[in-house]
């Protein structure tokens, strides 16, 4: 197998070649010069070409390094794309190979770091936007009810002679302002479990259809006039029942919120849907509604903060089951997941 010299044995190598040829050719030269012409000046002259020749050999070689040496300066100034570069270039001696080599590898280790540098600061912009999404939709969420319960309150306030009928209608709008502020704490602290792992689930055996209703009785109250209808169908479960719930109730209140007709929950053995004949969502979207802080411009998709189908993903997640979505815009949707 061929082996590249060192650049010591290269060097001595081409002084070697260069010592033989000029020696080659002056003794040449004397042996066919007649005596008579060869004079002082005629081996002076002959002495220089010779040093002349070395010279000129010695800057041919040191040209050839100074190219190599270009080629190693463009790889540590990081010009050449450690893809493109060949690995299997062709330098004229072993230690500018193997620093070809080495600099290839570094170089692949810098882009790999370098990667994941940008992939780090990507996140970390991405979790800087989601906190500041955060932190708008909080705003949002939270100014209407505070400004609503300010309202009333200072009405309530400045006007001592409010009939008995409108101070208790006013003294409910604040109470269900209230109830709406303490829903949106709860759902921001739970997700905060969510994102530092704390939530647990507590399993115990308890009847899907009985929550459902109990959760359709209480949101009764809230979506008056609206109609919810249950299949009979008893089914037992082990899952956590409070986390349970908070899925139930996020299903049935998002097809409430985005639909006028009545609200299907359907209970089989093996799943549990959803179904309204609401405004839908479109397909692009579909995959989306599920991510934390989403939000479509197309039809508001209000869930407090854009957290509502997250935390019903993550609780899902933790029964070691998914949610299934199917919709077409203005045609509906349904929500389902296995138990």
């Amino acid at each position: 197998m061929y082996r590249r010299p060192s650049l010591t044995e290269y060097v001595i190598a081409r002084l070697v070649t260069i010592i033989i040829f000029v020696t080659i050719i002056y003794s040449l030269i004397i042996t066919l010069v007649p005596l008579e012409l060869q004079t002082r000046g005629f081996h002076i002259v002959l002495f220089v070409l010779a040093l002349l020749l070395i010279l000129g050999s010695v800057y041919i070689g040191a040209k050839r390094v100074k190219g190599e040496l270009k080629i190693v300066a463009r790889y540590l100034s990081g010009v050449e794309d450690h893809e493109s570069v060949n690995r299997k270039a062709h330098f004229f001696t072993q230690e500018f190979e193997n620093i070809n080599i080495k600099l290839i590898d570094i170089l692949r280790i810098m882009k790999k770091k370098e990667l994941k540098k940008r992939k780090y600061t990507a996140k970390i912009k991405l979790k800087n936007r989601q906190r500041s999404d955060m932190l708008s939709a909080i705003a949002h969420e939270f100014r209407n009810p505070i400004a609503a319960t300010m309202g009333y309150a200072q009405t309530l306030n400045d006007d001592d002679e409010i009939p008995p009928v409108l101070r208790k209608k006013f003294l409910g709008k604040i109470y269900n302002n209230g109830q709406k502020i303490e829903e949106l704490l709860s759902r921001l602290l739970l997700w905060n479990r969510f994102e530092s792992g704390e939530q647990k689930i507590q399993l115990s055996s308890f009847d899907m259809q009985l929550l459902v209703k109990d959760v359709i009785s209480n949101l009764e109250e809230k979506y008056k006039n609206r109609e919810i209808i249950v299949n009979e169908k008893s089914v037992r479960v082990k899952a956590d029942k409070a986390l349970m719930e908070i899925v139930i109730k996020n299903l049935i209140e998002n097809a409430l919120k985005y639909s006028k007709e009545p609200v299907q929950v359907q209970i089989d053995e093996h799943s549990i849907s959803v179904i309204d004949k609401g405004v839908g969502i479109s397909a692009e979207n579909i995959d989306k509604v599920t991510k934390k802080f989403f939000r479509t411009d197309e039809h508001s998709w209000d869930n407090s903060m854009g957290l509502g189908l997250a935390i019903v993903k993550q609780i899902l997640k933790l029964h070691d089951t998914f949610l299934e979505i199917e919709s077409e815009e203005h045609e509906g949707s349904t929500f389902s997941f296995q138990i």
